[in-house]
Formats: structure tokens, C-alpha cells, sequence
């Protein structure tokens, strides 16, 4: 499918979720720390049914195997026949790519002139290309020089100077494995938006918890003014795919567990997209979305693919 139809399809989800058509129970981690998880990931919506097991275990690369690996089964929901088995590793790259694009383009400055992918996974590469292909022209940052190269080379973008270059760009999105912060204390700038991908699990993060802090906790009202009148600081509003999901496994993890984040203090993507809720009010708001990955995002991405097995020259077989 084309970077378009993942998009729209993903927005879709979102929407039909935030709206209580689509149903989703909450993700199940399997854990095997230091080397790994596997995740459990149903959804309902649309006629169909889906189940998604899914491994991250991000050493694997050096052991010459893939990060994510599993499967996907898309199912008839209303007779229960299994319909499609489907590669969870495409799946999931074409969902992050739509996930943290759409959310750019929901909560970033129209303004904004500038964007960025840090990350060159397979995750990070897609991303880029959905970038452009929604008609912006990303910076590229890998820590491997090989790896940024050639999404550059293959997509006709740039890299990126430096890590901060990339960084301090007026549209960001990260796609790393999440274990090294990415933006410390101070680091983010106004108006800034940041698709925070990568920080999928316990213990992961790609922005420092001070970042959160200086919110105060009130991520959609607080305003602070600083000692001997300074000027007021810039809002920072976090925004979330699903707050029980990214409350015990993305960004916001740590500031749940320290007693300073609350359901109050985030937005949900897709009520945003639905209508239900404001994202950015001021030019100079800080916006982050925290992702975890959403199975109904997974649900979008295999009706397409399955809508479009037909153009293929595919051999069914009885399942």
C-alpha cells in the first residue's frame, strides 16, 4: 500500500476508536528483560477482528536478526474465519510511519519549516518516507553513518549536520530503540513538535523526565512565571495515543510512577482528531505525542492490505 492509504487508514482508526466504534483491549507484555518482550495485541472494528504477537528484543541486530518480528491474523469478525496472516514487522512500520506523521501534522505549527527523523531502523526509514511523502523534506539522523546515507540516498533527503541539528528542528520525529535520552533537561524549544516513537516499553525514554516536569504537571493549563518576573515560559502540551497504554509503557511512565502525571493532564490523539478535544492553541507551545503503538493502528494498516491482496498475483491457500 502507498504511504497515503496508511495514513489515511491510521487516521481512520484513531477516529473510529475516540469514538467508541472500534474496541481495543489493553496490550499484554510478556517480559524477558534485558534481551526482549513479546506482546499480545487484539483489536475489533470494522467487520474484522485482529490479534498481533509481536517481539521487540533491540540487541537482536548485532546478532544479524531483525528487532520486531512476529505476526499478525486478521479475522472475519462476524463468523470468527481466519482471513490473513500477515508479517508483523511491515505492519508495524507502516502504522509508526502514519502514527507520528499524523501527529505532526495534527499538533505541529502550520508554520513550521523544518523537520526531522532521528532513527534509520526500518521503523525510522518509513517514517521519512511518509514525510515525504506528505510533502515535506526530512533531515535524516542515524548513529550509523551507513544507515543514514542511504535512507537519504534511497528517499532524495538530506542528513542531518549533527544529532542537534536534527533535533532542534521545528517538527521531530524520533524513532529509536528508546534507551538513550535524546532530549535533555532545557532542550526543547518553542513551538516545537516532537513524535516521541521509540520509547515503547519500561525503562525506555527519549526525553529527559525534567522535560516533563517543567510542565508542572498541568500539561494543557500550566503556565509558570519565573523569578523576578521573567518572561512566562512556553507551554508544554503532552499528547498520547491511549492514556492507559502510554501510562505504563512510553514517555509518560516515569512521570505516572513519580506522582505527577495524571489522566487529566493528557490528550488523546484521537479525540483531537475527533473533535472532542484542542491540541495546539499557541505557536509557541511545546507538543509532544507519546506512542506506544495502538493494535487498532495494526487493525487500519491489515484491512488495507487485505482490501488490496486482490490487485496481487497471490495464491490463497485454505486456512
Amino acid at each position: 500500500m502507498s504511504p497515503t492509504e496508511a495514513y489515511d487508514a491510521v487516521r481512520h482508526a484513531f477516529v473510529a476508536y475516540a469514538r467508541g466504534e472500534w474496541s481495543m483491549p489493553p496490550k499484554i507484555y510478556i517480559t524477558n528483560y534485558p534481551w526482549g518482550d513479546f506482546r499480545a495485541m487484539p483489536a475489533l472494528g470494522g467487520g474484522h477482528a485482529l490479534l498481533k504477537w509481536v517481539t521487540s528484543f533491540p540487541g537482536n541486530p548485532a546478532r544479524g536478526l531483525p528487532t520486531v518480528t512476529g505476526l499478525v491474523l486478521l479475522s472475519d469478525a462476524e463468523n470468527g474465519r481466519l482471513l490473513a496472516v500477515l508479517d508483523a514487522a511491515t505492519v508495524t512500520a507502516l502504522r509508526t510511519a502514519a502514527a507520528a506523521v499524523l501527529a505532526a501534522e495534527t499538533l505541529g505549527r502550520p508554520d513550521a519549516s523544518s523537520h526531522a527523523v532521528v532513527g534509520c531502523g526500518v521503523n525510522g526509514a518509513e517514517t521519512a518516507r511518509m514525510f515525504v511523502a506528505r510533502g515535506a523534506k526530512p533531515l535524516v539522523w542515524d548513529v550509523e553513518e551507513s544507515r543514514r546515507c542511504a535512507v537519504a540516498d534511497r528517499l532524495g533527503v538530506e542528513v542531518a549536520r549533527s544529532a542537534d541539528e536534527a533535533l532542534s528542528c521545528d517538527v521531530v520525529a524520533t524513532v529509536t530503540p528508546g534507551f538513550d535520552v535524546l532530549y535533555g533537561p532545557g532542550s526543547l524549544h518553542p513551538g516545537q513538535h516532537v513524535s516521541l516513537m521509540g520509547a515503547d516499553g519500561p525503562g525506555k525514554a527519549e526525553v529527559a523526565i525534567e522535560e516533563l516536569r517543567c510542565a508542572r504537571l498541568f500539561c494543557d493549563e500550566w503556565e509558570q512565571v519565573g523569578p523576578n518576573g521573567t518572561p512566562e515560559r512556553p507551554r508544554l502540551r503532552l499528547f498520547c495515543d491511549e492514556w492507559q497504554q502510554a501510562s505504563h509503557g512510553g514517555e509518560l511512565t516515569g512521570a505516572v510512577e513519580a506522582g505527577f502525571t495524571r489522566r487529566e493532564d493528557v490528550t488523546q490523539l484521537g479525540d483531537v482528531l475527533a473533535g472532542a478535544a484542542v491540541g495546539r492553541q499557541h505557536r509557541d507551545d511545546i507538543t509532544l505525542f507519546d506512542s506506544t503503538g495502538l493494535a487498532i493502528q495494526d487493525l487500519a494498516i491489515a484491512k488495507i492490505a487485505l482490501a488490496k491482496a486482490a490487485e496481487l498475483d497471490l495464491q490463497a491457500l485454505e486456512l
